[in-house]
């Protein structure tokens, strides 16, 4: 069935699909009846499937990474689809409109998508607001809930800590855990955060704060699959030094290795941006096995990039990730995505 919707879906620019995707969902879960109907069925509730990470108890490991949802516009649709977390996200501290437009394209053969957004969000005051609206009416959900931080594209990099502190401040009371994001390839200098003293200076800020809470909120880094590899042995590093509760591991890459070589595919390769999906799948995976075999899991990770069935998801499991988040295998494999990898993960046991 959902081949047939993306058929049609495909036809349309990428992220006008996108928008006309959720929103129809959204007019569609305003119906109870119909809410109550699409949450029985994407749903699935076992026990075998609950994990606890970081301190925090997920429903099932398998959660919609940031950049889907960036404005917690879709909580409730999204709970409905069986996801067990939702990352929300980027959220600066200021509302931005991102690159110009065209800014997603699909690659459909290769089943990857580009994307060079630039961090687009309606800005942490209005997210803060939605999010104190859906915590107020969504009382006893099980959802759990990630905020994924940014800086805006005009703060340069040495005042980059100040807007990591403002999103931290204004959204630490209704989220869940943190990501901090410096590693998009899509804001200019953005990646040149990564280095250790400059990582290091946000994040032991953010941990400052954070110890001075009634309650901390763990606190996780999302890294690039470009990274070298003494870079990543830096970032293990600082991450055991300040005790950072986690790695998101990863973004999107500016490599395009592994993609179908129809020209179709090469005309659309050589749009700028982030790759993901099914091409950067195997560097995800060695990434996360790398830092398995460094850390021998005291860090926990969750593991992003290229995961469409069970397969992928049990892939990234056994390189040592505790949780996983899909994004562009959302758009190919359709609502059932969470549904279907939960049955997998189920059947495995």
């Amino acid at each position: 069935m959902y081949n047939f919707f993306r058929n049609i879906l495909f036809n349309l620019p990428a992220e006008k699909a996108h928008y006309f995707s959720m929103n129809s969902l959204k007019l569609t879960c305003n119906i109870p009846l119909v809410s109550k109907v699409l949450k029985n069925k994407y749903t699935i509730t076992d026990k075998r499937l609950q994990v606890t990470a970081f301190g925090l108890n997920f429903t099932n490991p398998v959660g919609l990474a940031a950049g889907f949802d960036k404005n917690a516009r879709y909580l409730r649709e999204l709970e409905c689809l069986g996801f067990g977390f939702v990352e929300i996200g980027t959220v600066t501290p200021v509302a931005q409109a991102g690159n110009p437009k065209p800014r997603l394209f699909r690659l459909p053969k290769s089943q990857a998508l580009i994307n060079r957004m630039g961090f687009n969000n309606d800005g942490v005051a209005v997210v803060k607001d939605r999010l104190i609206k859906w915590r107020a009416a969504n009382k006893n959900t099980q959802l759990i809930i990630g905020g994924n931080i940014g800086k805006n594209k005009l703060t340069p990099n040495e005042d980059a800590w100040k807007d990591y502190e403002i999103c931290f401040k204004e959204l630490h009371p209704y989220v869940d855990y943190f990501v901090v994001n410096v590693s998009s390839p899509n804001t200019p200098g953005l990646r040149e955060l990564q280095e250790k003293e400059s990582l290091g200076k946000i994040l032991r800020h953010l941990q400052m704060i954070n110890n001075g809470k009634a309650y901390a909120k763990p606190i996780l880094l999302k890294i690039a699959p470009d990274l070298t590899q003494s870079q990543v042995d830096d970032v293990i590093e600082l991450a055991h030094e300040i005790q950072l509760d986690g790695l998101v591991v990863s973004n999107t890459t500016i490599s395009r290795d592994n993609l179908d070589n129809s020209d179709e595919t090469q005309q659309t390769a050589k749009e700028t941006g982030g790759l993901s999906g099914l091409p950067v799948k195997e560097k995800n995976t060695a990434l996360l096995q790398y830092i398995q075999s460094k850390t021998g899991g005291s860090i926990p990770v969750i593991g992003s990039g290229g995961i469409y069935t069970a397969a992928d998801a049990i892939e990234k499991q056994k390189a040592g990730a505790k949780l996983v988040q899909v994004w562009t295998g959302f758009i190919y494999e359709g609502p059932g995505i969470a549904r279907n990898i939960c049955e997998g993960l189920v059947g495995r046991s």
